[in-house]
């Protein structure tokens, strides 16, 4: 629900606070190589030319560094279909949050070695996929990494 604010919440946040990170996720996504990530001109044309819709790259540089959020339904609309995103995704936290599990697993299958791993172990008993899920949670300390934040009620070492 919105109170008398144009464009805040009920928290009086503004609506479009996390658009910057938002539209620099999706891209990462979609570029997770940095050195081939393309600059916001080439990605503007692209998004011309998939969506006919019209933003330009400095609009989306403007965008993504956080120095305009003075957006469009329309331009809202057409980053949407250009991600793939519905476009509740740059104005809710909760749309966003299930979106960037889905892109993260996306982007996690694009390696082999992480897909094999997965398809190897189908057909595998419950406690056995527990007895990984517990050796790759300790690879992950041992390297240093965070535990992924993910609801996976099965994990054998999820306290709650």
């Amino acid at each position: 629900m919105r109170d008398g604010n144009t464009g805040r919440s009920e928290s009086g946040r503004l609506l479009l606070d996390k658009l910057d990170q938002r539209i620099k996720d999706l891209i990462c996504a979609i570029y997770p190589d940095k050195d081939s990530r393309p600059g916001y001109a080439r990605l503007a044309r692209e998004i011309r030319e998939s969506t006919g819709g019209t933003i330009s790259g400095t609009y989306l540089w403007e965008l993504v560094t956080g120095k305009k959020r003075n957006i469009t339904l329309e331009q809202l609309g057409v980053l949407a279909e250009y991600f793939g995103v519905p476009p509740e995704y740059f104005l809710n936290d909760e749309v966003s949050e299930r979106v960037n599990a889905q892109l993260a697993l996306a982007t996690a299958l694009r390696d082999n070695r992480i897909r094999n791993l997965a398809l190897r172990a189908e057909g595998l008993s419950p406690s056995t996929l527990d007895a990984l899920l517990v050796m790759v949670n300790e690879a992950r300390k041992i390297q240093n990494l965070p535990q992924p934040a993910d609801d996976d009620r099965h994990d054998p070492q999820r306290t709650e």
